[in-house]
């Protein structure tokens, strides 16, 4: 009996626990193979280079924050002109790994889902702000009644009403 749900007409398994799309799982099916062994080759070079980037990148941050610091005697916008340099440098040396432009691309893709949002035009923001304003003023209202209410009660209740 096929273990897929397709019976093999060429689409992938449909189990639920084919994880094809981690990381680990791909590399332990390819390592058998000369092309996977030589993906594995590629991928533990870039990612040891890609260590050796973010080491980088830390060590500059470090170093621009020590330095800020450490020249005291220089005016405030001297060092801070000198610290936003080396973070961006740093920022720049961390977006030259895989994660770096893992994370440039997911920023790109939120911006692009944030231009597709309809945004409400200023009328229309105007009148849900009144609407929520008089529902809070009216709940508000209603719990001020409530409360003085209850007061009056327990007053009454424990015989400190005169």
């Amino acid at each position: 009996a096929a273990v897929s749900k397709t019976a093999g007409w060429g689409f992938k398994s449909l189990l639920a626990c084919h994880f094809t799309g981690l990381w680990f799982w791909r590399r332990r099916q390819s390592e058998g193979t000369e092309v996977g062994r030589m993906n594995a080759k590629t991928e533990t070079q870039g990612s040891a280079m890609d260590t050796v980037k973010l080491l980088l990148s830390v060590v500059m941050l470090v170093a621009g924050i020590v330095g800020f610091y450490l020249f005291e005697a220089q005016p405030l916008w001297v060092r801070l002109l000198g610290l936003l340099a080396v973070i961006g440098v740093a920022v720049f040396v961390a977006l030259a790994t895989d994660k770096g432009r893992e994370i440039k691309s997911f920023f790109s893709s939120a911006q692009t889902e944030v231009r597709k949002v309809v945004w409400p035009s200023r009328q229309e923001t105007l009148q849900t702000t009144l609407v929520i304003f008089v529902a809070v003023l009216i709940t508000s209202l209603f719990l001020w009644g409530v409360d003085s209410i209850l007061f009056v009660l327990v007053r009454w209740f424990t015989g400190q009403g005169g």
